[in-house]
């Protein structure tokens, strides 16, 4: 395995990789740009950002960098814990957002397992849910990369044998620990080994959202061919799955069995794990303006729309720059056109142009919020992302997590 500090900079260097296959998403419910139905725009207060961890300096380990977009709850005790490291995952706990400290504990270890059936290779925890602070549902980001366990890979590259899939686990302690085994949520349905030489998958889920009796997330998946194009899918399966951001659905959010992704009709898509069936899911319906994973989506009050965050590099179309973004929806499902909120290189940009540090992983979360998710948000939350430092063509493990002030209002 490698050491600790050269793992985060090989993922950032796959995920930069990843940007420039050219992966366009087929989407569906972009509001055309002639509509009159409202839309928000946030705007950044002026001023620097402010530090809330910076690595390595408040880690308790040098892998212990910001890796993944913050997600955040209030324990039983109203206290805050959130989460946004490495993949031996910590949480960062305090009374409030202003006094967050990294607890060393971990809560949730990547165990390097070499069986991908086991799904215990790397897990980040990429989404929590909790109704009472105590009983709390998370999604995690599970990669499984072939090209460390010997024989499992046919390529040599991370990339070319970089597996995802968005799993479930639950902690009935606050967070402060999570149960094994972990249950499939988003799977692609053939099994690692087939279809090496590129990313695959489902990865990077949204934070979760609840609207009414359901709750949602957002997940990307690099798609694949139907089986008249691909080894290793049953003859039952759909058509071709297009690359892009799919929207999932749990009337019982802590049940993993109960999610379903939206086929552009409803939401009638189950996943299941292809080492434990035999898979033959329909396509889930690609939406929204999103190239790239979302970071986090947020209710706005007054109003109600949903409000999105996504990074994206510069392209020939509706991103004129490379940087942060929102788009608007008021169902989940019909998105607005994409609003520059902070320019900058991003993780999906050229490290050795950039000339400097990167950002990535926006996420919108104001301390305020009636939610005990933070799935609700006022009109002046906060933009937490991280800083990633870089050093010629490597990102380094100088990395920080900071947040500005934003303000939303609704615009026409």
């Amino acid at each position: 395995m490698p050491d600790a500090p050269a793992s985060p900079r090989r993922r950032a260097a796959a995920l930069r990789r990843f940007a420039r296959l050219g992966l366009v998403p087929a989407v569906i419910g972009l509001s055309s740009p002639g509509e009159a139905a409202p839309t928000l725009r946030a705007v950044l207060a002026p001023g620097a950002a402010e530090t809330v961890y910076a690595a390595p300096r408040d880690g308790c380990e040098p892998n212990d960098v910001p890796d993944a977009p913050v997600r955040a709850f209030r324990d039983a005790d109203g206290g805050v814990t959130l989460f946004g490291l490495h993949y031996d995952n910590r949480a960062l706990k305090g009374p409030d957002f202003a006094h967050l400290k990294v607890d060393c504990r971990i809560v949730y270890a990547s165990r390097g397992e070499a069986d991908p059936a086991r799904y215990d290779d790397r897990s980040w925890i990429a989404a929590t849910w909790t109704r009472d602070g105590r009983d709390v549902s998370a999604l995690v980001h599970h990669e499984y990369q072939a090209n460390e366990h010997p024989g499992r890979c046919r390529f040599p590259a991370y990339m070319q044998c970089w597996f995802n899939t968005v799993l479930e686990v639950r902690s009935r302690d606050g967070g402060a620990t999570f149960a094994r085994p972990a249950a499939v949520v988003a799977s692609a349905p053939f099994r690692q080994d087939v279809d090496q030489g590129r990313h695959r998958g489902f990865f990077n889920p949204s934070n979760i959202v609840s609207d009414g009796r359901f709750a949602y997330f957002l997940a990307s998946t690099t798609g694949w061919a139907g089986p008249a194009g691909a080894a290793g899918l049953a003859p039952e399966a759909g058509g071709d799955q297009a690359a892009g951001v799919c929207l999932f659905r749990s009337a019982t959010p802590a049940d993993p069995s109960s999610w379903r992704a939206f086929d552009g009709r409803g939401f009638r898509i189950a996943y299941a794990d292809p080492y434990a069936a035999r898979p033959h899911p329909a396509p889930c319906a690609p939406i929204g303006p999103f190239p790239a994973p979302v970071g986090s989506v947020v209710r706005v009050a007054p109003g109600g729309l949903w409000l999105a965050a996504f990074q994206a590099k510069a392209d020939a179309g509706a991103f004129p720059v490379s940087g942060f973004y929102t788009a608007t929806s008021p169902d989940l499902v019909t998105w607005s056109a994409p609003r520059l909120l902070l320019p900058g290189p991003t993780l999906y940009d050229d490290a050795c142009r950039a000339g400097g540090p990167l950002i990535a992983y926006p996420v919108l979360l104001d301390p305020a919020s009636p939610s005990r998710n933070f799935d609700r948000s006022g009109t002046h939350p906060d933009l937490y992302y991280d800083v990633l430092q870089t050093e010629g063509c490597d990102i380094t493990g100088r990395r920080s997590l900071v947040r500005r002030p934003v303000s939303i209002e609704a615009v026409r």
